[in-house]
């Protein structure tokens, strides 16, 4: 028996997560980060454009970024694409062959590939500490804290956040940066979690709220161009390769060959800029006017990014 197609659902929001027993104060200096299974093997079974695997992946590549930033190491599981009956033992009876039948697949998902200082660890059963050396590593970086995000919440996150537990390791597991087999195997990781094993806690709780950008020489109504009309409209016109004079501003985008991957992108940037939309809001309608009056909006109430300019081109 293999993974089935996995259906999609809507993310649970941080207002729904459940209510955490314990009170634990997340510290950056004491914090590793583990994006748990993110192989394209396991990804594949769910629909990639989805608005629940691109809020999955924003997330996760939103929180790595916080973590670069704040010194915090980021680990990664993955399963080796060549496994032994032994090695995998009771895992063929649960799950059969598993990525021994697509090894082409074993690659973390591009969104998220390790970079230069990030860890790769070999993945053999559920909890990430089975057959690794990943309390070892903790203890030698000093870290006692464990943020979890990843796939499959109610089994590999949930039993490593369990196990992380057991050794003395808060875990946190990210709520909506998890994703699972469905909304209610999902809300029981929470649950289980966050009543008892470890905290259940948001994105945006862990990030905070965006920083506002520094402006430089003075030339405080200078907004980068991802942030006006104009550039805005350049920058997506190039990426469908449409000449700007002739794009049409209402036309679906994805029609155009917009791709979630230049979606996320867009999504990052304006992150960066201390902008924060989501890929749920854009593809509610992907067109470009709509896009335009939602980032608008998130100006006007930045007041820090709504010099005149971009005042007057909110209006344009």
């Amino acid at each position: 028996m293999t993974i089935p197609s996995l259906p999609t659902y809507t993310m649970p929001a941080a207002e729904a997560f459940p209510a955490n027993k314990v009170e634990w104060a997340f510290a950056p200096e004491k914090a590793a980060f583990l994006i748990h299974d993110m192989q394209e093997y396991f990804v594949s079974f769910y629909e990639r454009d989805s608005a629940l695997m691109q809020t999955l992946l924003s997330n996760l590549v939103a929180l790595k970024r916080f973590c670069k930033a704040n010194g915090i190491p980021v680990i990664y599981t993955a399963q080796p694409k060549e496994q032994n009956m032994a090695d995998r033992a009771l895992l063929n009876d649960m799950w059969g062959p598993g990525l021994n039948k697509s090894p082409e697949l074993q690659q973390v998902v591009e969104a998220l590939a390790p970079e230069a200082g990030d860890t790769v660890l070999d993945k053999w059963r559920y909890s990430a500490f089975q057959r690794s050396p990943l309390e070892h590593m903790l203890k030698e970086l000093g870290r006692d804290q464990l943020l979890i995000g990843g796939i499959y919440g109610h089994i590999g996150c949930l039993m490593t956040a369990v196990d992380a537990f057991m050794r003395d390791i808060k875990p946190f597991m990210v709520g909506d940066a998890i994703a699972d087999f469905s909304l209610e195997e999902h809300e029981m990781a929470l649950r289980y979690v966050a009543g008892r094993a470890g905290m259940v806690v948001s994105t945006a709780a862990l990030i905070g709220e965006p920083q506002q950008p520094q402006l430089i020489d003075d030339q405080q109504d200078d907004l980068p161009a991802v942030l006006t009309r104009s550039g805005l409209l350049a920058r997506i016109a190039g990426l469908v390769e449409e000449d700007v004079n002739e794009f049409d501003p209402d036309e679906n985008l994805v029609d155009y060959g917009l791709d979630s991957v230049q979606i996320m992108s867009l999504i990052t940037e304006w992150r960066k800029h201390g902008i924060v939309l989501n890929f749920v809001q854009l593809a509610e309608e992907p067109t470009f006017n709509h896009w335009w009056a939602l980032l608008a909006e998130a100006l006007q109430n930045t007041p820090a990014l709504a010099p005149q300019r971009g005042q007057k081109e909110a209006v344009a």
